[in-house]
């Protein structure tokens, strides 16, 4: 389990932890992880919100540094995984080519308006959350993002190659561990919002908006990879965030 800890924080973070065992059984206990680590860089994205919001900063502009710290503190790594993932989706290629277009190390115009969009969504949803709820929104939000990828990896879901990160963690995870999981970040979302209900029905709407990703992904490419994680993170987080700015309003 502290191996799988240390591969969570390693693989969702920046944070400069030394790596241990890397095997089937590390990377599941890994995804199980991923969305406390989710939860603890939230925290430090809500932390620094909140503090911008008592120094008075303009809600735009504070809103714009929170999503930057968030792509620095995950290198970005999920932002490239959703401009591939939509790359090699908008291809219309078979399998094979669009999993080479992924591959590749530039970026498409789908991928670059998939990036675009997302980060502004997330910019707005941000400068849009009350005060009262910018911490424990950004919690939820971050913790639903990688408890997205938790769901990825259940099992029965395939990996589209025979190596890489999807196949090291392709059907690892159970779906009682996810639903557990599940249950724990929706009962955190009750705080996110003035009504009970609307945190968890966020969490619910981002989970099955990346769900339909994955199954896309699979249709498509005959698996998931490292890139579809990326692009479940985004996808989860971004519904998250808009699901509970729209609530304050």
């Amino acid at each position: 389990m502290l191996d799988g800890l240390r591969l969570a924080v390693t693989t969702f973070t920046v944070a400069p932890v030394r790596g241990g065992r890397v095997d089937r059984a590390t990377a599941g206990a890994a995804m199980r992880w991923a969305p406390l680590v989710g939860a603890a860089l939230g925290a430090v994205l809500g932390g620094a919100a909140l503090g911008l919001r008592l120094a008075h900063a303009p809600a735009l502009l504070g809103a714009v540094l929170v999503v930057a710290l968030g792509a620095l503190l995950s290198r970005g790594l999920h932002l490239d995984g959703l401009a591939d993932t939509v790359d090699g989706l908008g291809s219309y290629a078979g399998a094979d080519r669009a999993l080479e277009i992924m591959k590749k190390p530039d970026v498409g115009p789908f991928g670059v308006a998939a990036v675009v969009l997302t980060l502004l969504a997330q910019v707005a949803a941000v400068s849009a959350l009350p005060t009262a709820h910018v911490l424990p929104a950004l919690v939820v939000a971050t913790a639903t993002g990688r408890l997205a990828v938790t769901w990825a990896c259940r099992t029965g879901v395939p990996a589209a190659r025979p190596s890489g990160l999807g196949a090291l963690v392709a059907g690892t995870t159970s779906w009682v561990s996810a639903g557990g999981l599940t249950l724990l970040v929706a009962a955190a979302a009750v705080r996110a919002t003035d009504r009970p209900w609307q945190g968890p029905l966020a969490v619910a709407v981002a989970l099955l908006a990346a769900a339909v990703l994955t199954r896309h992904a699979v249709r498509r490419f005959g698996g998931v990879t490292g890139d579809v994680f990326g692009a479940c993170v985004e996808l989860a987080a971004t519904a998250t965030l808009i699901g509970l700015a729209w609530a304050a309003h």
